[in-house]
This record gives structure tokens, C-alpha cells and sequence, in this order.
């Protein structure tokens, strides 16, 4: 089946009698249908450049008549003009238009007017649907190529909130952020808006509502010392905070994640954006928590989903302490049996006690080492989850491990990121100040608390 398509100026009175005439047609014969395409005045000239030369056409007035071979993006064939179509109708159907030119005027003068009132209508309607505006740093990142789908599918925000994704970083990997904008369109999730790459600096984080920082710098001490891969990161994110102040909407919500510095870059944006609200800014901690829950999972034969209530102390990506005194295990195959909810302490199941002082505890050094090299699927479900638990609530009775300013909860001293337990609800985040710390406990904390000091 073949479609006519008519596209001219709004105001063009020949535009108005060619249209007037198809409306005619496809209202009294059974197979001639018609689609319609009205352009601005000022941008008319351009449109009509731009279609005839992707079509290879010859055309230079208003209107401008094609037939499509299939319905709106088949094989166009040029009619022509007003005239072209006139005589197109007259030949094949035996009808003409006898409208005046007085007439073509007064209906030129309503399709304008009429055509600003649907433009005015869109905009209003775009409005009312403003996107999540989401950033994320160094997006050349394997994480950020896992990140972008679970952000985009909708489980993170909810099912009625659309995003557009920022995808930022220098301007050597503009290529593979062009890449990786082109596979996210590909892939049409419904909720995403727009995904776009952006490799100067200056333009960063315009209206962010949610800024996701990953690695910006990869440690090698092989071939740079720790002290200057602290002081890059810092001068990074010196830069990043002016930029969040300036361009970021008030409200901003700023995660660090990723496999390096995660404390460092956070009281780095916290320090130099002072307008940047604390409680806005939050490190991950749940790669490593997940590790370690996989970890125990794997001693005890169970499903790592039932392994819960593990806690990060201290420096996310560096010195950090992983707590099983509140941790709990749900489905483990023992004598007692109960419904789902039913729960062990994880510790009066590991019968093994050397297995916890010798191997688990040591091992949390290849806990970090086999995050640091995961290719990424860890790392950007655990920010994920994040988000969705700031935005949606986190599982009601369970503990979430996140990095967050310290306000002297646990005798930790204040004005420093630490990890430690909080719960979110309500859009917010509070840490669970009435766990019970050990002795044990209190004294690995104080040392991490002066490792971060110094």
C-alpha cells in the first residue's frame, strides 16, 4: 500500500490547498491515504535542504509531495508542488480544486495558528515529563557499560520515571563513549529518554539529579606512588565539586563507586562543594559486603541471598573491617526448620571458629583484590542498589553497609566518611545507631578511624 505524504510551511497558502484537496481524497477513495508533516516558517528552507538531499530530489518551494511504497519510511517517489499534485489528481481520479486564493490565505493564516497551539500543547505536555537527569564520571568504564541497562530498565527508579544518562569522561575515549551511546539506543528501553556523551569538562553535570562517580584514576603502584594517585584524585574531584555547585541542581544526589578511593573522592566533593548537601553524598560499601557474603556462602552451603546483615566498617576501597556479630543467615539446611523468615546467627552456625580468626579474616585482603579486578558487574549492581534503596526503602529489618559523613555514631570522630550500618527509608538514609559494637569491634574501629585521620 502506498501513502501520499505532504510536508510545507505552516503558513504557505499553496500548502493549504494541496492539503485540503488530500483530506478530499482519502475521505472519498477507499486506498489513498494521507500523512502530513507542517514545518515552521524559519525552519522550512533547512528541512526541505536536508529531505531532498538524503532523497536524492530537485525541489525548492512549498509545499513538497512524495508517495511512500510503505507506510512512512518506504521508498519515497517525488511528486512535486501544488501544481505537480493538481494534475496528479486530476489524471488518476478525474478531481480538481477550485479554492481561491482569498480562501488559501485565510486557511495559511489558521494552519499557522493552529500549528503554534499543538507546538505550545508539546511543550506543555514535555514538561510535565521531565526525566531524571543521571551523570556518571570516567563512563569508558566496564562498570558503567554494566550500570547503564539496570539504571535504564526501571527497577532503580521506579516504572514511571524517566532518564536521560550523561555519560562523561576525557576526550581520548570519546569514541568509546560513542559506541556506547549508540548500543543503549539500540536497545529502546522505554524509560530512557535520551543518553548522550559529553568529553568537555565545562559542560558537566548541567541539571544533574544524580551524579555517579566511578574510577577516575586506576591504581598501578608499579607506576606511581599512593601519595600521587591521592593527590590526582583529589585535584579530580576539586574540579568535579565546582562543577556540581555550579551546574547541578540544589537537590543533587552524588555516589561515589567504583573499585578505588571511594571515601577519598566523596569528603573530596564533600569538602570543596560546601553548598552540597552531606546527606547527599554516600560511598558504596555492598561489593564488598556481597564478597563477603559470598564467601560465607560458599563455607556454609547456602544461597548467598541468605546470608545478611554483614557490615563494612572503616574505608570502603582501603582498611576496612568485615563484621559477622549481627549477621544472620535465612534457609540454612540444619535440624530446625522454620517459615522463610526464620533466621540463624551466622556465627552460631559456623562451628569452625579457627576458619573464621585464620581464613576468613585474612582473606578479606582477596576480597578487595578480586573486586579491584572484577570486570565490572559487581561494582555497578552494588550502586544500583544503592539507589534504588535511596529512592525505594531497603529491605525492612536488614542492615546496609554505606559510606557516609560521620557525626561521632560509635565514638567514630567526626567529619570523616566511614562505612557503617545504616537503613534507608522515606527518601533518606540513617545510620543504625542502636546495633550493639563489642569491645573487639570498638577497637579494629578506632584504628580504621585513624588510618582515614592521618
Amino acid at each position: 500500500a502506498a501513502v501520499a505524504v505532504f510536508t510545507g510551511r505552516a503558513n504557505c497558502p499553496y500548502y493549504a490547498k494541496a492539503e485540503l484537496l488530500a483530506d478530499y481524497l482519502q475521505a472519498n477513495l477507499p486506498n489513498f491515504r494521507v500523512h502530513k508533516i507542517t514545518q515552521h516558517p524559519d525552519k522550512w528552507e533547512q528541512w526541505l535542504h536536508d529531505i531532498c538531499e538524503a532523497n536524492g530530489w530537485e525541489h525548492r518551494q512549498s509545499p513538497v509531495v512524495w508517495r511512500e511504497l510503505l507506510d512512512r519510511g518506504g521508498k519515497g517517489q517525488l511528486l512535486g508542488g501544488l501544481n505537480d499534485f493538481l494534475e496528479y489528481a486530476q489524471q488518476y481520479y478525474g478531481i480538481t480544486s477550485m479554492m481561491l486564493s482569498e480562501e488559501m490565505l485565510d486557511i495559511a493564516e489558521e494552519n499557522l495558528q493552529a500549528y503554534f497551539e499543538i507546538v505550545k500543547e508539546d511543550e506543555e505536555i514535555k514538561s510535565l515529563i521531565k526525566p531524571m537527569q543521571v551523570w556518571i564520571t570516567s563512563a569508558s568504564s566496564p562498570i558503567c557499560y554494566q550500570l547503564i541497562p539496570l539504571l535504564a530498565s526501571g527497577e532503580v527508579f521506579g516504572m514511571t520515571t524517566e532518564i536521560s544518562i550523561h555519560l562523561l569522561d576525557t576526550v581520548q575515549f570519546k569514541e568509546v563513549l560513542c559506541s556506547i551511546v549508540m548500543e543503549a539506543e539500540d536497545m529502546a528501553f522505554p524509560l530512557l529518554r535520551s543518553v548522550s556523551e559529553h568529553t568537555e569538562i565545562d559542560e558537566a553535570f548541567v541539571e544533574a539529579d544524580i551524579i555517579i562517580l566511578l574510577d577516575d584514576v586506576l591504581v598501578n603502584l608499579e607506576v606511581q606512588s599512593l601519595e600521587n594517585y591521592i593527590r590526582e584524585v583529589s585535584e579530580i574531584c576539586q574540579v568535579y565539586a565546582a562543577l556540581i555547585e555550579k551546574n547541578a541542581k540544589s537537590e543533587v544526589r552524588v555516589i561515589s563507586s567504583g573499585k578505588t578511593f571511594a571515601n577519598l573522592k566523596a569528603m573530596m566533593i564533600m569538602t570543596y562543594g560546601p553548598s552540597i548537601k552531606p546527606k547527599n553524598i554516600i560511598a558504596v560499601a555492598s561489593s564488598w559486603e556481597s564478597a563477603a557474603k559470598a564467601m560465607l556462602a560458599r563455607k556454609l552451603n547456602i544461597s548467598t541471598a541468605g546470608v545478611k546483615d554483614v557490615i563494612v566498617w572503616g574505608n570502603v576501597t582501603g582498611s576496612n573491617y568485615i563484621d559477622l556479630s549481627h549477621a544472620k543467615l535465612y534457609g540454612y539446611d540444619s535440624a530446625i526448620w522454620g517459615p522463610p523468615n526464620f533466621q540463624r546467627p551466622l556465627l552460631n552456625m559456623i562451628y569452625d571458629r579457627e576458619w573464621i580468626r585464620s581464613e576468613f579474616l585474612s582473606a578479606q585482603s582477596s576480597v578487595c583484590s578480586r573486586v579491584c579486578r572484577c570486570a565490572g558487574m559487581l561494582p555497578a549492581h552494588a550502586a544500583a542498589a544503592a539507589l534504588r534503596y535511596w529512592y525505594h526503602g531497603s529491605p525492612p529489618g536488614e542492615v546496609v553497609s554505606l559510606g557516609v559523613l560521620s557525626e561521632g555514631q560509635f565514638c567514630i570522630p567526626k567529619g570523616i566518611i566511614f562505612s557503617m550500618p545504616v537503613r534507608f527509608q522515606n527518601g533518606n538514609w540513617e545510620v543504625i545507631t542502636e546495633l550493639e559494637v563489642d569491645g573487639t569491634t570498638q577497637k579494629v574501629l578506632g584504628r580504621l578511624a585513624h588510618e582515614l585521620v592521618q
